[in-house]
């Protein structure tokens, strides 16, 4: 999966044009490797550790261009960070975000898609993509 991931944002680069970097490459491998929703820095601190010759500004653009190519998704939370995720091919899911701590919950449930696609016909609306973000308080903040 990794693999093919890579493959498909090469080809992407290589049709804009862009020449392949090993800075590229390693913001390419750990973004890969995380299962979080992670911001800018947090991505180039996890990089600026083992390769301190990768700027703040080259992982903001690779990331931008990842968002590009459809290997992440950018999320902009109430924190008003933005954050990326990996996006996967015919998944969607949503997200409660809690206001105290800032975690991330990825939810599914099919009822709620559902019924987005009945009011969306109700209307004669054709959803290209959508997105739910439920704010409030997780377990551990509201003890």
């Amino acid at each position: 999966m990794i693999l093919e991931k890579k493959k498909a944002f090469n080809s992407f680069a290589a049709e804009k044009g862009l020449r392949s970097t090993r800075q590229r490459d390693i913001i390419l491998d750990i973004f890969l490797s995380t299962h979080q929703h992670i911001s800018v820095e947090e991505l180039y601190l996890k990089i600026k550790s083992s390769n301190p010759g990768i700027g703040h500004a080259t992982v903001y653009r690779t990331l931008k261009l990842f968002a590009e190519s459809g290997l992440a998704r950018e999320i902009h939370l109430h924190d008003g960070q933005t954050r990326y995720e990996h996006a996967m091919e015919g998944e969607h899911h949503d997200h409660l975000v809690c206001t105290g701590c800032d975690t991330i919950i990825e939810f599914e449930d099919e009822t709620i898609e559902k019924l987005q696609r009945e009011i969306a016909s109700r209307h004669g609306f054709k959803i290209n993509n959508h997105k739910m973000e439920i704010y409030g308080l997780c377990s551990d903040c509201r003890k």
